[in-house]
């Protein structure tokens, strides 16, 4: 079962005021808008979605929540820039899992801090790297710790398109 999904934020605009707010580009919006139709199709449901304050996560994860049902718990967490500590997200999954053990979470972020994630709830040495709007699905338990399960990008989505 997949109950965790690392997401990377979409193509975001070189440059701004501040690196935290860049937003998307227009290509960006439609990477993630790509990666939220076939997410909603595969994996219809969550319970959270974690998302960075950066904008262009926050854009990101707004994106994504058109296309899932309602219901889903938006938290902008300052956890999630992106030289945040993968140790600490890991530690605040494991106390939600522990209340709610079937809970399923999306978080939004950016490298290298999604890549570190992965590891961190996987396996030592496995720390892809995340093209733009890229996701991993991973299970994972607190007492077993996770497998990644798959992964997917919007180049891998039109790859699989007809021309």
């Amino acid at each position: 079962m997949i109950n965790v999904v690392i997401m990377r934020h979409g193509e975001a605009q070189p440059l701004a005021a501040t690196d935290s707010q860049r937003t998307l580009t227009e290509h960006g919006r439609h990477e993630v808008q790509q990666m939220a139709l076939w997410f909603s199709e595969a994996y219809p449901a969550f319970d959270y979605v974690w998302v960075s304050p950066y904008v262009r996560a926050r854009e990101t994860a707004a994106l994504m929540l058109e296309r899932l049902p309602q219901g889903a718990k938006l938290e902008v967490l300052p956890e999630l820039v992106p030289e945040a500590s993968a140790v600490k997200l890991q530690q605040r999954l494991d106390l939600l899992l522990a209340a709610e053990p079937d809970a399923r979470v999306l978080m939004v972020s950016h490298m290298p801090l999604v890549s570190f994630l992965v590891e961190a709830f996987t396996m030592p040495g496995q720390a892809p790297i995340f093209s733009t709007a890229s996701l991993c699905c991973i299970g994972y338990t607190t007492a077993r710790g996770g497998k990644l399960l798959e992964r997917n990008s919007p180049l891998e989505l039109s790859l699989l398109q007809p021309v």
